[in-house]
């Protein structure tokens, strides 16, 4: 039974390497945020809107639970779910963790090109997300180094980069 759970700050790849793992590992993938939009039929911004921030981590740690009870699945958390109730001790207990690390520019360079995406980045200019990107990595950080594995995960810009780090995941954790 292989349940992988991939961690880290927003950009870092979780569910481009993760879908990308998947497929050549032969598992279910799941994207945590998309699971919880399926099954509240909401969008994330919907529910912090209606419920607040305490309101959405509730679910989402309700949904996590969930998933982690799945098998053969790389399940990609948000990045903000291991830093809420006792969710990254939990992640540890039911599957591998492994935080996917990627420098703070190159977390930027991501972000910036999908900061419309991005509820929490859509009116911030390159500045803002630079300063943004600091302040969450130095509160979530300590989190995230609970992962019982790190992985770099700054090469994921093409399909060629993508093949190469999954071929690096795959070698570094014997898959």
């Amino acid at each position: 039974m292989t349940r992988i759970i991939l961690i880290g700050f927003m950009g870092s790849g979780k569910t481009t390497l993760g879908r990308a793992l998947a497929k050549s590992l032969g598992l279910e993938f799941i994207d945590l945020d998309n699971y919880i939009e399926l099954r509240r039929c909401k969008s994330i911004n919907s529910i912090f809107a209606e419920m607040g921030e305490e309101g959405f981590r509730t679910i989402e740690r309700n949904l996590l639970h969930e998933v982690c009870e799945f098998e053969n699945v790389i399940i990609s958390a948000g990045g903000g779910t291991p830093c809420f109730f006792d969710n990254i001790d939990y992640m540890n207990a039911q599957g591998t963790t492994v935080y996917l690390q990627v420098p703070e520019e190159r977390l930027h360079e991501r972000l910036k090109i999908a900061k419309s995406k991005r509820p929490l980045l859509k009116e911030k200019n390159d500045e803002e997300i630079m300063q943004f990107i600091k302040e969450q990595l130095e509160r979530r950080d300590v989190f995230y180094k609970k992962a019982a594995h790190t992985f770099i995960s700054d090469r994921l810009e093409d399909k060629e980069q993508i093949k190469e780090s999954v071929e690096r995941f795959r070698k570094q954790f014997d898959l």
